[in-house]
């Protein structure tokens, strides 16, 4: 589509009664992040009220028919998807704004490949909609879903704001509470008597960037005036399905009223004794559980009674069994764990029941899937079919094949399989035929039960559900997914390709083109986004890998590139970006030295001494290993100073340059371990010392870093001309 064209979406596809949203984009550095957003507006271009604004404070909507569904690495970059159940959104919403926001100075046109797609509820993409034009803006609305005729249309929009998601949600009516200003001022007058303290001369100096600040906010300014002027709603006709629109006469060009911003109506707020809480544009400040409270067990050989006891499981089928019934069953008994796990597959928010060892007929021979997951809304049914493995079995083809054909004929919407392996772009975990001439789509999803875990650990730890008894269950879920017997610890194998690739690589064998070292590309690949859905799970913070590759490389192609460095010198090499830290975290194999190596860089500060900088930043490694590498990142291709933490702590002078002149960029922190062995997930295995490496990075030394402060976009200097 291009910009200002509209579409039927029951033009495109009969499976539209759910469709999902994917917001893009892409960086050079792998660094650009924005943040998502909906509004519900009514007939006058309003919401109805604060809620109808969903964004990452407020990411699901009640009744279902929104939900934030977070972001999900691409080949050079992320996207970031919304689910709509169009069924369940409000009779009086006539339309859907999406839009994304960036924060601090950061620019849209620092971003590339900024794009929409829609895809209905079996996964098919629809349209495609990219944005050339974003320029310096904070805010873009990328389009909007809207009602004509009893049907929805989506229409592409592409208008940039310079106030923010703060100056786009008060256009719309929303009321903004955000004093996030004041709070970072009370943090930079902290900060700035510690870089007093410090200053050779006494004198006060400005903040650096590496004294601590609050979460960073999308935008705690004021909202001036859009950059442009707000949409107004849709033109009554013609429709294009997705060509531009033919120019409209004189008259009619002429903004309604209705569709002006406005203030607030002083009447929408009468008889309200306590005004309601409005939505803050500052991100929520995420702590990590409490400490587990002292246990009343006689002695440590007692062991808790679980609601779902593992100690019987004996065999493969019994774990599968298992596992698909203690999943399904909490599915259906904790609407926000259920609806969370199928709404990107199309579900709509309805009343779920769960079944497992369904008997369906398939030829001569009845074929039994694990489970089966159904959905009903407002009289309509949403199927899927439900398979199931466990302890790194792998899922087989002429299985899901067959699941597949009983789905399309039975009317079913989905067919869902489960199991430790981790999906990749672009690399299928099963090789299925998909019969185009049929008149009914089903889709075929992946879930990994380090996916199910994650999700399970974002609610009862950091987001909150219904009631106690919801809580409970999805803590006996987690112990019971966790639990070594169960067979759901999620990717646990490299494959057989590990062992011949590790002695390729001593003994200089392994030759580019190797596709055994291919294989071993992409069980990395698995492994680092299960170390991230762990991570993110504890934190309650967004951990995604960060993937520097070309704007348009095929993924096929960038493992194939990653393979061949990999034969050449040894490493694999991954970067993590974990929400509300200074920088990337770095984690490198060796597997000529069989060393694990993990590394972050602090930027300097862009005011105050060097000499306060090193002082600061030892300080508050104060609870880091000893061993910890701290190296000074300087201009130039001379490198900077370099010690252990341990020699560093009496004498932080030594992080300075000795000539005095040489400015610095940056610190780098490493910490170097030795990495397990086999290919399994055992004490001494590979996958385990990556995880415990990464985790212990983190908790030892990233987390008592500053929080960074507001991005900035680059200088007019450093921007290269044309």
């Amino acid at each position: 589509m291009i910009k200002g064209s509209n579409v039927s979406l029951g033009a495109l596809s009969e499976n539209v009664g759910s469709v999902l949203v994917s917001l893009g984009w892409g960086s050079p550095t792998g660094e650009g992040d924005a943040d998502v957003s909906v509004l519900l507006l009514d007939e006058n271009g309003k919401v109805g009220s604060d809620a109808d604004f969903y964004f990452y404070n407020n990411p699901v909507a009640a009744d279902g028919s929104v939900q934030l569904l977070g972001k999900t690495p691409t080949a050079d970059g992320n996207e970031d998807r919304i689910s709509f159940d169009l069924t369940a959104v409000p009779a009086d919403v006539e339309r859907i704004v999406v839009a994304a926001s960036r924060y601090g100075e950061a620019r849209f046109g620092e971003l590339e490949d900024v794009r929409l797609t829609l895809a209905d509820a079996a996964g098919e993409e629809l349209l495609h909609f990219a944005i050339d034009d974003a320029g310096s803006v904070s805010a873009v609305i990328f389009g909007e879903l809207y009602r004509r005729a009893q049907e929805w249309k989506f229409r592409a929009v592409g208008q940039g704001y310079d106030t923010g998601l703060a100056g786009l949600a008060t256009d719309f009516g929303v009321d903004i509470d955000d004093d996030a200003a004041e709070v970072e001022a009370q943090a930079r007058e902290s900060a700035e008597a510690d870089d007093q303290q410090d200053a050779p001369d006494g004198t006060d100096q400005q903040t650096p960037t590496l004294d601590p600040t609050p979460t960073p906010t999308l935008d705690p300014t004021p909202t001036p005036a859009p950059a442009s002027t707000p949409i107004p709603p849709p033109p009554a006709e013609p429709e294009t399905d997705g060509r531009p629109a033919p120019p409209r006469p004189p008259e009619s060009v002429a903004v309604p009223p209705a569709a002006v911003p406005a203030p607030r109506r002083p009447e929408d707020d009468a008889g309200q004794k306590k005004p309601p809480a409005r939505p803050r544009t500052a991100k929520k400040k995420v702590t990590l559980p409490k400490v587990v409270k002292k246990t009343l067990a006689e002695n440590d050989s007692w062991r808790a009674a679980r609601l779902f006891p593992v100690s019987s499981l004996k065999s493969d089928r019994d774990r599968e069994m298992r596992a698909t019934s203690v999943l399904l069953s909490v599915m259906a008994q904790v609407p926000e764990f259920g609806r969370r796990l199928t709404a990107a597959f199309g579900a709509p928010a309805g009343r779920m029941e769960t079944f497992t060892e369904v008997t369906l007929p398939h030829g001569d021979t009845p074929r039994r899937p694990d489970g089966v997951i159904r959905v009903e809304r407002a009289g309509k049914l949403w199927t899927a079919l439900v398979e199931t493995k466990t302890n790194g079995n792998a899922l087989k083809s002429e299985q899901v094949q067959a699941y597949m054909d009983i789905a399309a004929r039975r009317g079913y919407e989905a067919v869902i399989t489960l199991s430790n392996d981790v999906a990749l772009e672009g690399s299928p975990l099963v090789d299925v035929k998909i019969d185009r001439r049929r008149k009914h789509k089903v889709g075929l999803w992946h879930l990994s039960w380090a996916e199910v875990a994650h999700q399970a650990q974002m609610l009862i730890r950091h987001e909150g559900v219904g009631n106690a008894a919801h809580a409970w269950l999805l803590q006996e879920l987690l112990h019971y997914l966790q639990h070594d017997n169960s067979g759901c610890h999620g990717f646990q194998n490299m494959g057989p390709a590990w062992v011949p690739v590790r002695n390729g690589i001593d003994d200089e064998t392994l030759c580019q083109g190797d596709a055994r070292a291919l294989e071993v590309v992409e069980s990395w690949e698995r492994l680092i986004r299960q170390v991230c859905l762990g991570l993110g799970g504890e934190l309650g913070q967004k951990v995604l890998p960060v993937q520097r590759a070309k704007r348009g490389t095929d993924p096929d192609a960038r493992r194939t590139a990653l393979a061949d460095r990999l034969c050449t010198d040894g490493r694999l090499r991954a970067e993590l970006r974990i929400e509300g830290t200074p920088g990337v975290l770095a984690v490198t194999a060796d597997l000529r030295t069989g060393k694990l190596r993990t590394s972050i860089e602090v930027p300097a500060p862009e005011q105050g001494y060097p000499l306060s900088w090193a002082k600061r930043l030892v300080r508050h490694l104060a609870d880091a290993p000893a061993d910890l590498h701290v190296e000074t990142l300087v201009e130039g291709e001379t490198p900077g100073p370099r010690g252990t933490l341990e020699r560093l702590r009496p004498e932080p002078a030594d992080l300075l340059p000795k000539d005095g002149a040489t400015r610095i960029t940056g610190f780098r922190l490493s910490l170097l371990k030795s990495m397990g062995s086999s290919r399994g997930n055992a004490e001494t295995g590979f996958i385990r010392s990556v995880d415990d490496a990464v985790h212990r990075f983190y908790t030892t030394v990233v987390l008592h870093l500053d929080r960074p402060g507001p991005r900035r976009g680059p200088s007019k200097e450093g921007t290269p001309a044309g």
